[in-house]
């Protein structure tokens, strides 16, 4: 179905029918559309209408008696065609930027505040997702002895970012060991990407006389060293906020959703597939999971050097689009700001 064959009128009643029903969480009859909107026409002009855009796919009727509802395809019209994004008010952005600007912070704690004040200021789920460190180039390895029998490499990548992995040894390794093959693997690796680095490091180091043992427990480690997959990647605000919508009534669909939620890494790959860099908005079923095909995300990356996270928000598809996005896309661009900013503090 192609937008451009959709008449003026039908575009403003599919309009007026989602904004109504976004705020309502009730189904839309004509009656209302015409005494609401004031569209100038009748309301069985207006009923006609709606016949002709549910046989389009763009709203449907839940029940024979009841108004209609958009369906996904609807909603997906109304974002990609008839949405105007919202002007946030002066109050919302201050909040937004008071929040995240805290002063004395690291990258962990601005996430965590930004997925808060994303759940408090749309009353959705709040999520934000540390930068992807796969795809940062590896500026250098420290391995650090913590124990005899406990190594701690530091992977410090050029943007600045830097994550250690514990790694456990069965004899003690000296010091000088150490310094051997840290400049080893400096050498050999240093400018690649981390992912690059994990996919390719056994072929990278096969070849070495030096330091033995603690190469091949470095090959043999590369998933835990290389991938950063820990559950704190991942932070999340404002479960309560879906248990009171109206969607969720039925205990057994919430009880699903809260489960996909707790499960960080289903909800972060859902975040992280949702397209390319900017902002996108994923409506129902064109989510992959089944447990969450009645939400919505509306998600944004941001950046940290050349690495990049991404936040957003989930609901259900019944929600407020255009201010959604705006939120969304001005605090992204707020933790791109303040993680630059961040980021040039700790090199000076």
């Amino acid at each position: 179905m192609a937008f451009e064959n959709l008449t003026d009128r039908e575009k403003r009643v599919l309009k007026n029918l989602i904004n109504y029903y976004v705020a309502s969480a009730d189904p839309v009859g004509s009656r209302i559309i015409a005494n609401k909107f004031k569209m100038g026409v009748s309301s069985a002009t207006i009923r006609n209408t709606l016949q002709d855009l549910e046989e389009l796919g763009l709203v449907t009727q839940p029940h024979t008696s009841a108004g209609r509802i958009p369906t996904d395809l609807g909603y997906r019209v109304y974002v990609d065609k008839l949405l105007k994004p919202g002007v946030l008010s002066e109050s919302e952005k201050n909040k937004i930027k008071e929040t995240i600007l805290q002063e004395g912070h690291g990258i962990d704690d601005i996430l965590g505040q930004t997925c808060r004040v994303l759940s408090d200021i749309t009353n959705q789920l709040g999520v934000s997702i540390a930068p992807r460190f796969e795809e940062g180039l590896l500026k250098r390895i420290e391995l650090i002895p913590v124990t005899e029998e406990r190594i701690m490499a530091v992977i410090v990548v050029e943007s600045g970012l830097a994550r250690s992995v514990i790694i456990e040894v069965e004899t003690s390794i000296s010091e000088k060991v150490l310094h051997e093959v840290e400049t080893v693997l400096n050498e050999r690796l240093a400018g690649l990407s981390l992912g690059h680095i994990r996919d390719t490091i056994k072929e990278r180091l096969s070849n070495l006389s030096e330091g033995g043992r603690l190469i091949k427990l470095i090959i043999d480690s590369k998933e835990k060293i290389w991938t950063d997959g820990r559950p704190e990647d991942i932070k999340i605000a404002g479960t309560d906020n879906l248990v009171i919508q109206p969607e969720f009534a039925d205990l057994k669909k919430i009880s699903e959703l809260v489960k996909l939620i707790e499960d960080g890494n289903i909800l972060k790959d859902l975040f992280i597939n949702a397209g390319e860099e900017g902002l996108i908005i994923t409506i129902g079923h064109e989510n992959q999971f089944s447990k969450i095909m009645n939400c919505s995300l509306v998600t944004s990356t941001y950046r940290v050097g050349k690495i990049t996270g991404t936040i957003g928000i989930v609901g259900p598809t019944r929600m407020a689009y255009e201010k959604l996005v705006s939120v969304v896309d001005y605090t992204a661009k707020t933790i791109t700001e303040t993680l630059s900013g961040v980021k040039e503090k700790e090199q000076e």
